[in-house]
């Protein structure tokens, strides 16, 4: 018997050790941890339970049967994150350069079909040069097994993607399926297609870090939800984004403990809306101010800036905040923007994370760009988002909820629950100058001095509609309330709403607006 325990022992040293000394080093020079080191950062100590050790390769061209590694690549296993369950998979670059071959791929769809069977999140590790070319059509066929698995885990389990570096050619679209991708800056690549490629096809000299690096998708393209400047930052973040999250679609989201008696009103809000209408401010210290601890946790940060998406708890319940944000573009409602908050609704709701939404927006943004680029179906995305949802809904109207842009932001009318209004809030088809011109327009013009009489009728039209109350004497605001207040409006809706059912018609599935 102590033969067999040496002999497991030295296997499992072998492994461990993935593609040696010198690949190690090679890893840490380029500022990247191993496969091992990145599970330990992530997971509470000691949790970690390691499967299939000792899955090798079955490949045997091209020489690559003179190379064979236990594990093939990749760590798999089960462990713990603030003491509850998740799978999770870890590429190892120092191994054939973490590529996939077909028992690469086998191992991380066994891990999530098990995850699946058991509702536990799962994490993914990503640090791969792509389908191992070795293996040929096995790897490719081992990629689409996997995005099998992320298209049939979707709403089921929370998915996570962990770029931590390159993830290339068909290795991306694992990471698109899944709920949200973090990057690391300078380390971490994504694209379709490398420069080299590109220069070929198209001429154009671009970089790994223009074309696919970290901030290139967290800002312009939106693929990436978080980037953070290290490996140690992304993985304490991952953490951070699961201890909002339930572990599967039939959990209830975590609660921290929360006393009812320490809510108190909070004078500051009564004088955070500016005296103009056309003033912008941050929507951001409305949010800081209304959720517990002031700890708000945004998601794609740095991505269409004019609507505020993220995660926070309100008297200790998890909850999803979608926001407008004024201080960028008047929190005006484009494409980016439409489909940033349509993405981040759907996934609240699969896994019942009340919504919690503030609103100050003077409507879609016009012209061609978003005409052409299709404003009204993307704009349909967060209509189609927040008309589906049936977890709780909670509107704040702070300011402007002008034209089309009312009803898509969580209006009474699809399915809000509770919605209030500030004594701020201006409630209308458009802007008041604008309407005037409309409705006014022979008046102003036939007038002895059409200014004068623009700002009279601007006047009149402002004090009929630039104001809750008409929106108020139809039911289609629950209440208007002092800006103080708004926190405890909230806690007390999401304390009744805690056992809501809503269902949606019998179907397959419905056909959103893609």
């Amino acid at each position: 018997m102590k033969d067999k325990f040496e002999k497991l022992e030295q296997i499992k040293k072998l492994a461990i050790l993935g593609g040696g000394l010198d690949k190690i080093k090679a890893q840490h020079d380029k500022g990247k941890l191993t496969a091992r080191e990145r599970i330990e950062l992530l997971v509470d100590s000691g949790s970690f339970e390691e499967t299939d050790m000792f899955v090798k390769h079955r490949a045997k061209d091209f020489g690559i049967d003179k190379i064979n590694i236990p594990g093939d690549g990749v760590v798999t296993g089960f462990a713990r994150i603030g003491g509850r369950p998740v799978a999770l998979f870890s590429q190892d670059f120092t191994v054939f350069g973490g590529s996939l071959s077909e028992t690469h791929a086998q191992k991380i769809v066994k891990i999530m079909k098990t995850a699946m069977k058991a509702g536990i999140p799962v994490i993914g590790l990503n640090d791969s040069g792509g389908a191992r070319i070795q293996e040929g059509v096995s790897s490719l066929g081992g990629y689409a097994d996997i995005f099998l698995l992320n298209t049939l885990a979707s709403g089921v389990i929370p998915q996570i993607s962990v770029i931590m570096g390159p993830c290339a050619g068909g290795a991306v679209y694992s990471p698109a399926i899944t709920d949200f991708i973090f990057m690391v800056r300078n380390t971490s690549y994504m694209f379709v297609t490398g420069p080299n490629v590109v220069k070929t096809v198209t001429h154009e000299n671009v970089t790994f870090e223009e074309l696919g690096g970290a901030d290139t998708h967290a800002v312009k393209s939106g693929v990436a939800h978080f980037v953070y400047d290290n490996e140690v930052e992304t993985l304490q973040n991952v953490r951070k984004l699961l201890s909002f999250l339930p572990l599967n679609y039939l959990d209830r989201p975590p609660k921290s403990d929360f006393d009812f008696n320490t809510v108190s009103d909070d004078q500051s809000l009564d004088d955070i809306i500016p005296d103009s209408s056309n003033k912008p401010y941050d929507m951001k210290e409305i949010i800081l101010r209304v959720v517990d601890d002031k700890d708000f946790f945004e998601v794609h940060k740095n991505y269409a800036g004019n609507i505020i998406v993220g995660f926070g708890r309100i008297g200790g319940k998890s909850v999803g905040i979608i926001a407008n944000q004024p201080e960028v573009l008047a929190g005006v409602l484009d494409i980016n923007a439409s489909v940033k908050a349509a993405r981040f609704v759907r996934f609240c709701d699969a896994f019942g994370i009340p919504l919690v939404v503030f609103v100050d927006v003077p409507g879609f943004l016009p012209g061609t760009d978003q005409e052409w680029n299709g404003i009204i179906r993307h704009g349909a995305k967060l209509l189609y988002a927040f008309s589906e949802a049936t977890v709780p809904k909670i509107t704040v109207i702070t300011r402007k909820a002008y034209g089309g842009a009312y009803d898509v932001m969580n209006s009474k009318h699809i399915r809000g629950d509770f919605n209030f209004a500030w004594p701020s809030a201006e409630i209308a088809v458009m802007g008041p100058k604008g309407a005037v011109e409309i409705i006014f327009k022979k008046e102003i013009e036939n007038a002895e001095n059409p200014e004068d009489e623009l700002n009279s009728k601007l006047q009149e039209y402002i004090e009929k509609f630039a104001n809750p109350f008409v929106t108020a004497e139809r039911g289609f605001v629950d209440d208007i309330i002092y800006p103080r207040e708004t926190r405890k409006r909230i806690i007390n809706a999401l304390d009744l709403l805690s056992e809501k059912v809503d269902t949606n018609p019998k179907k397959k599935h419905g056909n959103i607006p893609l």
